[in-house]
């Protein structure tokens, strides 16, 4: 493709996203492959355009509404100011103009050429780059007016670095299945395969890599010896501090990213039951629950936080990991888009949802075992107030701080500070995440609560 041609590509993918209530990457992925006749690299540079468009999408909207676009929103208006924007103008000329000469063509295979009021807007913005003095803060960081209050509070004097932090790309992690292999063996396979990596700062088992490789046409991955996570993902599965021969649940498990790293460190001995509200995410992990060679995994789809099956396993859990749907705050460098057009449950929507999974999780919990709540997100409302509004009304649950558990888990004392697990980009180089490890008071458990499942209760599902 020419580069006109990849312009006009990303116009079209980044229209397309905006027409389809989609997370991004779900909308590229379907993209691409309706055209399979578009090369890999050409693949990755449109790709490329249109999620760094969506991470500047607040400050490419100040400079078009400042410059009198009447629609800021419009993709190829956005794709225009990118491409001015974006790169300092050389002695050699003026950006604009260089631009200009890659939208002449018919529309279809190449962007049309500049109508007047985009030869206007092209010129209002020449010499100028992404950043100016008079831009908002909160613009300047990409922040969406309904989260600024929220994540100030949250984040106090760290709110702009934190943020600015997370309007680049997101770094490639994979976690090694010690069940198939070792982090320096991985680490030689994949410099076989030419790529480059190497072992990240805070997880035993991740591996942090160069680019963006194509990691499922690899062997190791096929084999189950890695997976993609990130290392913040693996720091709240390994604090959950799963053990061989325990009874474990991951009462929102999706995809299993989580389940199949604790079914690892237990060793494949004991019980984990994946459980999610959707089954079409559970049946979706049962292919890397087999390729992971785990067979202590089980899955169950739930009719609601209230299933009679939590009633009928009362206090019979070792471990309960509630990794609870959230507003994703902490994961803006991997999901632009969702900043501005989130797709879900609004936050006050979520907030009671978290409230009652915790609350009916907690059920599963047995006398010194530990119920352990997680959330991609940075926000206090969704993290520490959920946590004290929990303990205050489960007087038998008390907080376990995470520098107690981390040197069992990792070997030497925990580096991070406070109470819970909280991760940030810019301080951790990792997506936002939060976990509360709270421990079950050993007290007698009502035998109405330990009642066993009955015979016509459905079974559960094996991976």
């Amino acid at each position: 493709m020419t580069p006109g041609a990849r312009l006009q590509t990303a116009i079209d993918l980044l229209a397309e996203i905006a027409a389809t209530p989609r997370p991004a990457d779900a909308v590229a992925s379907a993209f691409f492959r309706a055209r399979r006749f578009i090369g890999s690299k050409d693949r990755s540079a449109v790709a490329e355009t249109v999620f760094t468009v969506l991470r500047c999408d607040a400050r490419l909207r100040w400079w078009l509404t400042r410059t009198g676009c009447p629609d800021p929103t419009d993709a190829r208006a956005r794709v225009i100011a990118h491409a001015i924007l974006g790169e300092r103008a050389t002695e050699s000329g003026r950006r604009s103009a260089s631009v200009a000469r890659l939208f002449d063509g018919d529309g279809r295979f190449t962007p049309a050429s500049f109508n007047p009021a985009e030869a206007r807007l092209a010129e209002a913005l020449d010499q100028h780059t992404l950043e100016h003095p008079g831009m908002p803060e909160a613009v300047r960081v990409e922040c969406p007016e309904w989260a600024e209050s929220r994540l100030r509070r949250a984040l106090g004097g760290r709110f702009v670095p934190e943020l600015e932090a997370m309007t680049g790309p997101a770094p490639l992690d994979l976690r090694v299945n010690p069940l198939r292999a070792g982090r320096e063996s991985v680490l030689a396979g994949l410099a076989a395969a030419g790529i480059s990596g190497h072992a990240c700062r805070l997880s035993p088992f991740g591996i942090r890599v160069d680019g963006r490789p194509a990691i499922a046409a690899l062997q190791l991955f096929q084999s189950g010896a890695i997976e993609i996570q990130d290392e913040g993902s693996q720091l709240v599965a390994l604090l959950a501090d799963a053990r061989p021969g325990q009874q474990v649940v991951d009462f929102c498990a999706g995809a299993g990213g989580k389940a199949l790293a604790m079914a690892a460190a237990m060793n494949n001995r004991g019980r984990l039951i994946a459980c999610d509200v959707l089954g079409n995410r559970l049946k979706r992990a049962a292919e890397r629950i087999r390729r992971a060679g785990l067979h202590n995994i089980e899955t169950r789809t739930l009719s609601s936080a209230r299933d009679p099956w939590v009633k009928r396993h009362k206090g019979s859990f070792d471990r309960v990991l509630v990794d609870a749907p959230c507003s994703g705050t902490g994961t803006w460098r991997r999901n632009p888009d969702s900043r501005w057009r989130p797709l879900g449950p609004g936050l006050d929507q979520l907030l009671p949802l978290q409230a009652e999974l915790l609350d009916s999780a907690a059920r599963l919990v047995k006398p010194g075992g530990r119920l352990i709540y997680a959330t991609c997100s940075l926000l206090l409302e969704e993290n520490e107030d959920q946590i004290d509004a929990f303990l205050a009304g489960h007087p038998d649950f008390a907080p376990l701080p995470q520098a107690e558990v981390w040197p069992a888990i990792m070997g030497s004392p925990s580096p991070l500070e406070g109470r819970w697990l909280r991760l940030s980009p810019a301080r951790h180089e990792t997506d936002g995440f939060f976990a509360a490890i709270l421990v079950r008071q050993s007290q007698a458990v009502p035998a109405s609560d330990l009642t066993a499942a009955t015979d016509d209760e459905p079974q559960e599902d094996h991976a």
